[in-house]
Parts: structure tokens; C-alpha cells; sequence
């Protein structure tokens, strides 16, 4: 095992915890501040606002919370096994992103309701012109772009190095 795929590993676990860290602690405090209805407005459209999600990203597939749930568990295996395959920096930090992203959405569906992956999802940031989100959710979808981000530039650099 070469040291830079440690170094890998071990960036992308530490990104997958801090974002599952970071999410579950500020849906804790969004679920003991914006009950009952509160909003706190911050900055242009940017308000904090209690929702909950049964379904997936933008609302879409109500009631397929288990599948969603089991879904999530394929996503994070399958990628936590990408992190066998030394990842670099760039692949590192994407996947961790989206491992901790997909975990702390995980977390909500089997802690949130009495039936095993039927729990909602704890949305609280609102743009008011986009769909209530999470940090879960957010990083997530930062992480993919990273992810595209890096598997172009590897597609560059082989195929530039091909080329000569």
C-alpha cells in the first residue's frame, strides 16, 4: 500500500466525519430552534426553516424511504470501496464529502421515525427560491461536482499523456 492512498483514505474519512459531524449537529440545533414554525431570515433570501423530507432531493419519491434508505447504503459502500482503489486529493475529498453526505441523511431516515428507514430528513436551509436543504445535502452535491471535477482532469491527464 503506498502512502499516498493512506494519505487518501485517511483525507477522505476525515472529510466523511467532519460532514457528519457538522450535519447532525446543526439538525439537532434546527430541530430545538425553528420548531413550531420559526424562521430566522439572514441575508437576502437565505432563511433557516424547519422542514422535513420523507422523500429525496427536491421532494421527488414521497413514501420510497426505504428504497431511498437502502439506495444510500449501496451508494456508501460502493464508494467507501472506491477508497480501496488509492484515491488522490481531489478524489479524496470528493468522496468523503458525499460518503458523510449520504451518511448523515441515512442517520435521519433510521433515527426519525419508528419503522426501520422510514424516518424524514431534517431540511432547514431555505433560498426560499430553491428546494429547503441540509449541510448533508450540500455536500453531497459538492462533492459530486468535485468528483466530475477530478474524473475529467485524470481523463485529461491520461489522455494528454497518451498523446505524447
Amino acid at each position: 500500500m503506498s502512502l499516498p492512498g493512506r494519505v487518501g483514505r485517511r483525507r477522505a474519512l476525515l472529510t466523511a466525519t467532519a460532514v457528519l459531524v457538522v450535519d447532525q449537529v446543526t439538525k439537532q440545533w434546527a430541530l430545538g430552534r425553528l420548531d413550531r414554525g420559526r424562521m430566522i431570515d439572514l441575508v437576502w433570501t437565505l432563511r433557516l426553516r424547519l422542514t422535513f423530507n420523507e422523500g429525496m432531493a427536491f421532494g421527488a419519491g414521497q413514501g420510497l424511504g426505504v428504497v431511498i434508505g437502502l439506495l444510500a447504503i449501496g451508494i456508501i459502500v460502493v464508494l467507501a470501496r472506491q477508497l480501496g482503489r488509492d484515491p488522490d486529493s481531489a478524489h479524496a475529498v470528493a468522496l468523503g464529502l458525499i460518503i458523510g453526505g449520504a451518511a448523515g441523511n441515512l442517520i435521519d431516515r433510521l433515527v426519525r421515525d419508528e419503522g426501520l428507514l422510514r424516518g424524514a430528513v431534517v431540511d432547514f436551509i431555505d433560498l426560499q427560491w430553491f428546494p429547503v436543504f441540509n449541510v448533508a445535502d450540500a455536500a453531497i452535491n459538492i462533492g459530486a461536482v468535485l468528483l466530475i471535477l477530478a474524473v475529467l482532469r485524470e481523463s485529461r491527464r491520461t489522455d494528454g499523456g497518451a498523446a505524447e
